[in-house]
């Protein structure tokens, strides 16, 4: 979350269009790749897959410390990084995502990703500031090595689990028939493809707000890592608060105006610190911003990953997650580099202000939309 960003801002000085292209080259592997890794997972076993991606970003980011060392560091390379780091996320991280639905019923996919989120709620309190002490300790790129040895402990982890993953033989199989097939399922799909047109300009909101926020942090600001990754501590909060009550606020609401309420939240955070003046109040309003951001996302995706995993038949899943990923991250990567281009010719409060007016007109907007605010239980899985 912190090291990789932080050594572009700080170590090598990177301007906020090199972050924005940071961001947009870990993203781009999932506009190109997306759809056919959704064909190949609906046909081999997941959790191995999700094994081997974890080790495979470990070796990534242990890389980035042996270059350093090496006086070789460069923005191209940290390119290179993020790229790889996302070819591997499109297939490892479907696979996770999938993983959730052989184990879990589907009536109780809203309340495991709220409780998967809430398991992950204290590692991000206290990962943050731990990373902002290491690296000002011994410097983003070592931090980076700690971080490779912790992602092989998940491997041990995730070996020892036992998962017996329902594959429904499909019959023969054609890969160019079946990416179609997947594809059209989503697309013909009115939830489906409502849920892809929402997140996906949230995705590009976000991504434009997002790729200034070390900036701001490290410039605007004044803050050195440790005070990054103390700051930081909020996104944790932020997700122990939606986590615990997320589940019981889209029983109320419906999945639907929850996960509407989850953009008018993100909104809320990047527009005020577009406007809160440097200074206390602007640290005050940075650690605000990140608890909003992190609240207003749990409530996002606990409901639209549940929701598009309640309506999908079985042989579906992989190709219905990976036409998701692919459609809601075409705007992902065009928002990153506006950002990247507001933040170094309008400054970095504009970048930020756009993503949080743009977040809370699309809660207006998609309140008015009826297929989303009219959810208010989760459906049962399409035909095929």
């Amino acid at each position: 979350m912190l090291a990789l960003p932080l050594t572009a801002a700080v170590l090598l000085h990177a301007t906020p269009s090199q972050m924005g292209i940071l961001t947009a080259m870990e993203l781009a592997p999932f506009v190109l790749l997306s759809l056919p890794a959704g064909v190949w997972l609906d046909r081999v076993r997941k959790l191995p897959v999700y094994v081997v991606g974890e080790g495979l970003v470990a070796l990534i980011l242990a890389s980035v410390p042996l270059v350093w060392y090496l006086d070789w560091l460069s923005m191209p390379f940290m390119y290179g990084v993020a790229f790889a780091i996302g070819c591997v996320f499109v297939t490892a991280g479907t696979a996770a995502q999938i993983v959730l639905t052989q184990v879990v019923p589907r009536e109780r996919l809203v309340e495991a990703h709220a409780k998967n989120a809430l398991a992950s709620s204290g590692a991000e309190v206290a990962g943050p500031g731990v990373a902002g002490a290491l690296i000002k300790l011994v410097g983003a790129p070592l931090a980076l090595l700690a971080d490779a040895v912790l992602l092989l402990g998940s491997v041990l982890i995730l070996r020892g689990l036992q998962v017996r993953e329902n594959r429904a033989s499909t019959g023969k199989t054609h890969f160019w028939r079946d990416l179609k097939e997947g594809l059209r399922f989503v697309t013909r799909h009115r939830l489906l493809l409502s849920l892809a047109t929402v997140v996906g300009i949230w995705q590009m909101c976000h991504q434009c707000a997002m790729v200034v926020q070390i900036l701001f942090a490290t410039r605007t600001l004044g803050l050195n890592e440790h005070q990054v990754g103390l700051c930081y501590m909020g996104l944790g909060l932020g997700t122990i608060v939606a986590s615990t009550l997320g589940n019981r606020i889209s029983r109320h609401l419906g999945p639907g105006p929850c996960l509407i309420l989850g953009f008018a939240v993100c909104g809320l955070g990047w527009l005020q610190l577009a406007l809160v003046p440097a200074g206390v109040w602007g640290v005050v309003s940075f650690v605000f911003m990140l608890l909003c951001f992190s609240a207003g996302a749990v409530l996002i995706f606990i409901n639209f990953l549940a929701l598009r995993q309640a309506v999908t038949p079985e042989p579906l899943l992989g190709r219905m997650t990976s036409t998701m990923r692919w459609l809601i991250l075409i705007p992902a990567g065009p928002g990153a580099l506006l950002g990247g281009y507001l933040g170094e010719h309008l400054g970095l409060r504009a970048a930020l202000a756009l993503g949080g007016a743009g977040s809370l007109a699309l809660a207006l907007w998609a309140w008015r939309h009826p297929v989303l605010r009219q959810v208010r239980t989760l459906p049962v899985p399409a035909a095929r």
